[in-house]
């Protein structure tokens, strides 16, 4: 009897610590070797997880991850988002953290190209769990764009170019929340009174970054290029910047011709004085710094392409040297 005893309690010994050991190595031990980025959807299942995680990194133990996932019940509470499975996650915390949703934020950059809804929409939907057709639907929305004192037809000014960490699964309003607080932070009082010494307001002054934008990517003459059109402005001149008429097209273009510039829109400044009614793009931080730091280069009216080809600008004062640059450029072209 004795024996049996002694048996019984070794055999009870050795289950404790089976049951002790596995205990420790889904709670404390790692089950990964690696690093995983996860992406879960509502439709994604505990087996999709593992496989995702199998394509990336090395499961110590497939078997007590199923075997975790089940008393956790995944299947049931899994949430959607981004998360992030490294060496020092346990098979118990990958549970509870897809249960819970404890995401790991992502890099969503807006940069680029930022002309049209269409464009704006695939680069957010490529970045985040938002698909194109929902985020093209909220840029038309007029409570929504009123919320971040814009409209349907200016909605560029909803949006600011930068980096932002953001949750996989934020919606179209943490994008533009994210949005508004970078661009207030930019309009700081000192910046608000740069933009009025060049009798700029801060919707003008975006609208016309966004023109300069539409002018030229090479940053040692954006500023000169802004003075050329605050110069214009103060002489009551027509601005005439090809960019807004490009806009008028959609920017579908290839070269913009005389009979373009008859195009009847207030966002043709070739026909209507004065700025257009909203931006054309929507225009980096370079570009707004340039426009409330303007070069007025003594007094520049005209600019037009170098004839070196190169990307960059003539300026001029007069329309007589204004022409000479440009036939410079045109001989240039002919020659290439």
């Amino acid at each position: 009897m004795k024996n049996i005893l002694k048996i019984l309690a070794l055999v009870l010994g050795a289950v404790a610590i089976l049951v002790g050991f596995n205990w420790l190595r889904d709670n404390k031990m790692s089950n990964f070797y690696g690093t995983a980025d996860l992406y879960v959807t509502e439709s994604n299942t505990p087996d999709d997880v593992i496989e995702s995680l199998k394509s990336q990194l090395k499961i110590l133990s497939e078997r007590r991850l199923r075997k975790v996932f089940a008393q956790k019940d995944v299947a049931s509470y899994i949430k959607p988002g981004h998360y992030r499975v490294s060496s020092s996650s346990t098979s118990v915390y990958v549970a509870r953290m897809l249960n819970n949703g404890w995401q790991s934020p992502v890099s969503f950059t807006l940069a680029g190209s930022l002309r049209s809804r269409e464009e704006i929409a695939r680069k957010i939907s490529r970045q985040l769990d938002l698909d194109s057709a929902s985020v093209y639907a909220a840029l038309q929305d007029s409570a929504l764009m009123a919320a971040y004192d814009a409209t349907p037809d200016t909605f560029f000014e909803a949006l600011y170019p930068a980096t932002y960490e953001l949750y996989w699964t934020a919606s179209i309003q943490d994008v533009l929340d994210r949005c508004k607080k970078a661009s207030d932070n930019f309009w700081t009082d000192d910046n608000l009174v740069k933009a009025a010494r060049a009798g700029l307001s801060r919707r003008q002054a975006v609208i016309l970054a966004s023109i300069v934008k539409g002018e030229s990517h090479y940053k040692p003459e954006l500023a000169k290029i802004a003075g050329v059109y605050l110069n214009r402005i103060a002489r009551n001149m027509l601005l005439q910047a090809d960019p807004t008429v490009a806009y008028c097209y959609d920017y579908k273009l290839n070269r913009i011709l005389f009979r373009h510039l008859e195009f009847d829109s207030p966002y043709n400044t070739y026909k209507y004085p004065g700025l257009p009614p909203g931006p054309i793009c929507v225009p980096d931080r370079e570009y707004l710094e340039a426009v409330i730091n303007p070069d007025y280069g003594g007094g520049n009216l005209y600019f037009c392409a170098s004839k070196h080809l190169d990307g960059t600008h003539v300026f001029a004062k007069t329309l007589e040297a204004h022409n000479r640059n440009a036939k410079a450029f045109q001989d240039a072209i002919s020659k290439r």
